[in-house]
């Protein structure tokens, strides 16, 4: 009799045996030659690997991603704009493309004054 983790295997023909009764005295029969093999306790194994010991292509786009918080999202840049509140000649504005790809993007201008204005380019 063969024993690979809880599989145990007829030693005449190769053939898997019925489930381990968990006593060593039991005789389990072969279904197919009929031979006679002594029952062993089943074996555990465990085995571990490290991530990796197995490269993944998905893997390696995963770990290229980048986590970004809100302060890292803030893309704002000052430009030469009026603001029609309080008059200050810069603008923070940021441009975002909400339209089809052969239409201009829409530019989203503030101020510090808090007013804010959109433009369709």
């Amino acid at each position: 009799m063969s024993v690979i983790g809880s599989l145990i295997f007829c030693t005449d023909c190769g053939n898997l045996l019925r489930e381990s009764t968990g006593n060593e005295n039991a005789i389990l029969h072969c279904s197919v030659c009929g031979a006679r093999n002594k029952d062993t306790i089943p074996q555990t194994v465990v085995s571990e690997s490290k991530p990796s010991a197995f490269p993944s292509a998905l893997r390696a786009k995963r770990s290229a991603v980048q986590t970004l918080s809100a302060e890292d999202r803030k893309t704002e840049a000052v430009t030469q704009h009026t603001c029609n509140r309080c008059g200050r000649k810069e603008m923070f504005y940021t441009t975002v493309q909400l339209r089809s790809a052969d239409e201009g993007s829409t530019v989203f201008y503030r101020c510090v004054c808090g007013y804010k204005e959109t433009s369709n380019n």
